[in-house]
C-alpha cells in the first residue's frame, strides 16, 4: 500500500503536468479524428495487408500446433549466432592481454 500513497503524492505534486499532459492527449485525438480519415477509409485501403497477415498468423499457429519445435530448439542455433556475433572461445581473451596485443597498422609508404 505504500507504492500506492507514494503515487498518489507524486500524482498531487505534479498535477498541473498531468492536468496539461491528459489535454494535449485529448485535444490531439479531437484533431486526429477531426482531420484524419475515417476508420472504414483506412481499412478499405490496407485490407489486403490485413489479410494476408491474418492467413500468415493462422498458418503459423497451425503448424506449430501440428508441429511443435522438439525440446531442445532453444539451444539449436546458439552456436551460430555466437558465431556471427564473433563471440568465438578464441577471440575471448582478458581485457589486459587484449590491450596489450593491439598494436598500431604500419604506416603505408607513399
Amino acid at each position: 500500500m505504500a507504492t500506492k500513497s507514494k503515487l498518489g503524492e507524486l500524482m498531487w505534486e505534479h498535477r498541473l503536468q498531468a492536468a496539461a499532459a491528459v489535454a494535449f492527449v485529448a485535444a490531439a485525438a479531437v484533431s486526429i479524428s477531426a482531420v484524419g480519415p475515417r476508420l472504414g477509409a483506412v481499412v478499405s485501403f490496407f485490407w489486403p495487408l490485413l489479410v494476408s497477415t491474418g492467413f500468415l498468423l493462422v498458418a503459423i499457429t497451425v503448424l506449430l500446433r501440428i508441429s511443435p519445435p522438439p525440446a531442445g530448439a532453444d539451444e539449436s542455433g546458439k552456436e551460430l549466432i555466437d558465431f556471427v556475433a564473433g563471440c568465438r572461445p578464441e577471440h575471448l581473451v582478458p581485457e589486459a592481454a587484449a590491450a596489450a596485443s593491439v598494436e598500431a597498422p604500419p604506416e603505408p609508404e607513399i
